[in-house]
């Protein structure tokens, strides 16, 4: 069984070869049958609870994979990333382990990759200026993703710390791009093309009225119906697409909005299986609005695990 760590994992996933491979396997598709969902508490002390996804997809007969995902709000006090994965790849025929992959640059990559493969089909063809809500590992990686489909030139970012935003600004800087911290977090959704919002809010952070004709939001925090990034007067007259019909079962994002009369399930413009397999087509016009729903699929996981282990060397062989 191969190992690959951090580094070597994301080496393996530069997005100009993770966003085709994800819309290669949600056109061909795979076995994915619903997550476990635990919550793990830890005593009575329910702010440090956290919870526990295990989540398994496999091609018949080629590969099986199997990523276990704990996310915990509460390490933000201990000074630790919220989110925490491994991912184990295993030969689809016989069962055998082939790779023990680093399953947080996993995650990050490939929702990243998920969002940007969504932009191919929903932002303007001309969006070049960005918005990231939010200051953690996946916020890190939109900028790279989104510039894989979509010529991105400035970059802002809005976190609840301005310190926090402030460095990821820096970092961003240092690779390239123009980026800056911003303080007014309704006059930075007015002036950008696309609104990526990676956090773990349980109420709105973004409001339809500060969003203009034509823009993107793409909504990736939201994975339980405790948690939202967007008030209703986002979806209002926007065109909504989600990465799998499971966003409608899992995300308070959604399921708030439907019980309110907002939309209805039928409104949902397509998947991004749906977009991959040319059966649903993506933004209209230039002033539309679009929206897109991602709660994270197995399939995503796999797709990027199996890039990790095709693209890795082989090992050398023993000295006589």
């Amino acid at each position: 069984m191969r190992i690959h760590d951090a580094p070597a994992t994301a080496a393996a996933l530069p997005y100009a070869r993770l966003v085709p491979a994800l819309e290669a396997m949600f056109a061909r598709g795979c076995e994915v049958p619903p997550r476990h969902v635990h919550e793990v508490k830890l005593g009575s002390d329910s702010n440090f609870s956290f919870t526990s996804l295990i989540m398994p997809a496999w091609v018949p007969g080629r590969y099986y994979g199997v990523k276990t995902i704990n996310i915990a709000p509460g390490n933000a006090q201990r000074g630790l990333p919220g989110l925490h994965a491994t991912y184990l790849l295993y030969d689809g025929a016989t069962g055998v382990p082939l790779a023990l992959i680093d399953g947080d640059v996993i995650t990050a990559r490939r929702t990243a990759a998920a969002s940007a493969l969504a932009a191919r089909w929903l932002a303007r063809a001309d969006a070049r200026r960005l918005l990231v809500v939010g200051a953690g590992r996946i916020a890190r990686e939109l900028p790279a993703a989104y510039r894989a489909v979509r010529a991105i030139d400035e970059v802002c970012v809005w976190a609840r710390s301005q310190e926090s935003a402030q460095a990821l600004a820096d970092t961003w800087s240092d690779q390239g791009f123009a980026a800056r911290a911003v303080t007014d977090l309704a006059g930075a959704c007015a002036e950008a093309d696309i609104v990526s919002c990676a956090t773990l809010a349980t109420e709105p952070v973004v409001h339809g009225t500060w969003l203009r004709p034509g823009t993107h939001l793409d909504l990736i925090g939201s994975f339980t119906p405790a948690m939202r990034e967007a008030d209703d007067a986002c979806f209002a007259g926007a065109a909504l697409y989600v990465d799998t019909e499971e966003a409608l079962r899992k995300s308070g994002e959604l399921l708030g909005p439907m019980a309110r009369g907002v939309f209805a399930p039928g409104d949902v413009c397509a998947t991004l299986a749906m977009l991959a397999r040319g059966e649903a087509v993506g933004r209209a016009d230039a002033d539309q609005r679009t929206v897109f729903k991602s709660v994270g699929t197995a399939l995503e996981d796999l797709a990027a695990a199996i890039l990790v282990h095709e693209g890795a060397p082989a090992p050398a062989e023993p000295r006589p």
